[in-house]
């Protein structure tokens, strides 16, 4: 049966497989296709398709765009991009740049709590660092004892080191990926707690909505396809796979069918 998992990530963001680990584990667990949505970053693809193409598995390419949307934080899943189009290579490199930033701030924040980490050890933890990179060098300095509480009580949103950093709109993120020749999806909008929201987003360009999510139950995916349907938006689906840490999200938990996965890939 052809199951293509078309949510997950590598160390390219904060995955904890590379590229082609990734692809061979997808292979070994019966997945005919998959996507690699990395957040902000397309760079994996430079080794990942090449692999893919040698071990004779389909790759359709994709990116995971944090953004904004009247002060609410949004996922956006870009699907069937070019990944050399100079404009999306441009925005990642904003991304980075805008996480740099977010970082440092973050990092001061738990240096006042006598929390100190070295911005050169936190560089070295991966390419697209994030607040997992940071929640990870807490856990291993001792700091916290899990990750859970790391985003619990310091860095999760409203929390005390909590820094939002600059954003970047739905609008924008959604013209780069029209214009990187993709689809632009809205990603797991299940945690999007503001339906009103998600209303107010369907009205925007956008080309899809990701229905089927992890192990997300089967009322919330009924509730996204028929939304989907109303809108005539594609639907997408994937397990939004990091790593074996998170159960609820083991690679393959979460699948589209081959003529969903080739409505989305055209440019395979």
């Amino acid at each position: 049966m052809f199951r293509a998992d078309l949510h997950c990530h590598t160390t390219f963001s904060d995955g904890t497989l590379t590229p082609e680990a990734l692809i061979d584990k997808a292979q070994a667990i019966g997945l005919s296709a998959l996507c690699i949505t990395d957040h902000d970053s397309v760079d994996g693809y430079k080794t990942a398709l090449p692999y893919a193409r040698a071990k004779q598995m389909l790759l359709g390419t994709g990116v995971e765009f944090s953004c904004t949307h009247k002060e609410i934080s949004v996922h956006l899943l870009g699907y069937d991009v070019d990944v050399t189009h100079p404009k999306l290579l441009f925005f990642c490199k904003r991304h980075g740049e805008r996480r740099t930033e977010r970082n440092r701030k973050i990092l001061e924040k738990l240096k006042q709590m006598k929390m100190p980490l070295s911005e050169e050890e936190l560089c070295s933890m991966g390419h697209m660092i994030g607040r997992p990179h940071i929640a990870l060098l807490m856990l291993k300095k001792g700091y916290v004892p899990s990750l859970k509480i790391a985003f619990q009580l310091y860095i999760g949103d409203d929390q005390p080191c909590y820094v939002r950093g600059i954003t970047f709109s739905v609008e924008e993120t959604i013209a780069i990926i029209h214009e990187a020749g993709g689809k632009a999806f809205i990603a797991h909008p299940h945690l999007l707690h503001h339906r009103c929201k998600i209303k107010e987003l369907l009205h925007l360009p956008l080309d899809g909505l990701e229905c089927y999510y992890g192990k997300l139950n089967l009322t919330q995916e009924k509730r996204f396809i028929k939304l989907a349907k109303e809108k005539n938006l594609l639907i997408s689906g994937g397990s939004d796979f990091h790593g074996e840490t998170l159960e609820h999200a083991q690679l393959g938990s979460s699948w589209v069918d081959e003529a969903t996965f080739h409505t989305i890939f055209t440019h395979l």
